[in-house]
């Protein structure tokens, strides 16, 4: 039988069986919810009871403060812990929350700074970490699953700021097998590194969006993963920009703003276009590029950063919309993504203060090298009948993570070149914890392409049938996790270790 055949044939029998379950390919994970034909277990069938807050003005996300008064140390405290969130007027949504925000808090610190976040565990039962997304922080201090705070429990994470380390992060946990369902109920933050000189002109300001879906049952409660979503990664039924619907931004003719975009979703793949705008991307999740570059639309997937920016240089609406694209995806229920309104910006007929050039250089980045290894990892998915059930898993070539056996041994400052082949049904974005990698070419259908611009990349997605090749170095010892960003699918096993040695 054809291998797709074969995946939707066992997600038939799957669906027609009310007592049928599903193994998953984790050494301490068992029975996965059963298929949910429910308004809110399918995408993109929202209640219709339920209608979210729109058209709000576009609110920042709220600083973390800095209890330090010692200049070039940032101290501060977070705290996962329940919370209720009102998406709903007069609707109360459990969720979790970093001090009470979702999502939230923001982090903003210099390149040079010492960092210390003293972090306490309040989720009830559950393990938690805090992992800093790209950044580059000692193995120790990254919130590996292998380095978990239990419930109740305290740590602090304590790191620098190197030079060159100004860009656009985020934080988020990931403990071993609850990953996913702690960000989608509301755990994800971002984390600013600023240079102590910004190219980029201070005029066209410094606006962050972090995009995040939210799927609301009924009674206005978060339902738990679906069957479906475990296959394809888990896409709700609204997505937010800063915790709203659509909000709005209002900004004067001839405008120039700074876009910061973060994809802080399960599994959303989001393209992304300001209609007729012109959209210059100046950055990446690694920082800077090295010259602005015009583009008409832009593609995000789960976990991946840009920096843009766009000029507002007619006045009325111009909205932030989604385009279609096709990411692939296994059995009903496929999401309708394109056409949707993210925000809308109302362009004033009067102009505003004089916009100053942007520079045609930002920054220099330097070539990685030649590589002294080369490795493969390749993506598979299986599903078949078991023991136990229908069980299925996703695995990098052909294993499944193992929180006790290491995968790679790399060492440090030796660069490689890995080639990352996507084998199958649906695009994976691929993370490596612990660095920033460049990717030099892509392949599919037997064309070779380079990226459209040198860049620092620490999440890279691989379409289906693609293959990816980059080049990385770890400049710091220790394990790190390296892992398809739908965190579902990490769960289900596509994720391995690196022990970098010295």
């Amino acid at each position: 039988m054809h291998r797709r055949t074969f995946l939707m044939a066992g997600l038939a029998t799957l669906a027609a069986g009310s007592q049928a379950s599903a193994q998953m390919k984790m050494d301490d994970m068992n029975a996965m919810p059963g298929m949910d034909h429910s308004a809110h277990g399918m995408p993109g069938k929202p209640p219709a009871s339920l209608m979210l807050k729109q058209g709000e003005a576009l609110r920042d996300l709220p600083r973390l403060a800095n209890e330090s008064a010692e200049a070039g140390l940032f101290r501060a405290r977070l705290t996962p812990a329940p919370a209720t969130a009102r998406f709903v007027d007069g609707v109360e949504t459990p969720v979790l929350a970093y001090n009470g925000m979702t999502p939230g808090p923001l982090i903003e610190a210099f390149e040079g700074d010492r960092i210390e976040i003293d972090f306490t565990n309040d989720i009830p039962g559950e393990d938690s970490t805090i992992h800093w997304h790209g950044m580059p922080v000692p193995a120790e201090q990254d919130g590996n699953p292998m380095d978990p705070v239990v419930a109740g429990a305290s740590r602090r994470y304590a790191f620098d700021l190197p030079a060159g380390s100004a860009a656009s992060y985020w934080f988020h946990p990931h403990p071993h097998g609850k990953t996913a369902e702690q960000v989608y109920r509301g755990l994800a933050g971002i984390f600013l590194v600023k240079p102590k000189a910004d190219p980029v002109p201070s005029a066209y300001g410094d606006t962050v969006l972090v995009f995040t879906d939210l799927r609301l049952a009924a009674d206005g409660s978060i339902p738990e993963n679906s069957m479906m979503d475990l296959m394809n990664g888990r896409v709700g039924d609204h997505v937010l920009v800063n915790g709203q619907k659509t909000p709005a931004l209002d900004v004067p003719l001839g405008a120039k703003r700074r876009f910061r975009l973060f994809n802080a979703t399960n599994a959303r793949f989001l393209k992304l276009s300001f209609g007729a705008a012109t959209m210059t991307v100046i950055g990446t999740d690694g920082g800077l590029l090295e010259a602005p570059v015009a583009v008409g639309d832009v593609l995000l997937a789960p976990a991946e950063r840009l920096e843009l920016v766009v000029s507002f240089d007619r006045p009325g609406e111009v909205k932030l919309e989604t385009l279609a694209y096709e990411r692939g995806w296994m059995g009903p229920g496929k999401p309708d993504d394109s056409g949707l309104t993210l925000l809308t910006v109302n362009v004033a007929s009067e102009a505003g203060e004089p916009m100053p050039p942007l520079p045609e250089k930002l920054r220099t980045i330097a070539a990685l090298g030649n590589a002294t290894v080369n490795r493969r990892f390749v993506f598979t998915e299986k599903m078949g009948m078991g023991a136990n059930g229908m069980e299925m898993g996703f695995f990098i070539n052909d294993v499944a993570f193992d929180m006790k056996r290491v995968d790679v041994t790399a060492r440090v400052g030796e660069v490689e070149l890995w080639e990352v082949i996507n084998k199958a049904d649906m695009d994976h974005p691929f993370h490596v914890h612990g660095t920033q990698f460049q990717v030099i070419e892509h392949e599919r259908d037997g064309k070779v392409s380079p990226p459209a611009y040198r860049a620092w990349k620490d999440t890279v997605n691989v379409a289906r049938g693609e293959t990816v090749r980059l080049l990385l170095k770890q400049d710091l010892p220790g394990q790190r996790m390296y892992h398809c960003h739908i965190l579902e699918h990490e769960q289900l096993g596509m994720m391995g270790i690196v022990d970098v040695t010295v």
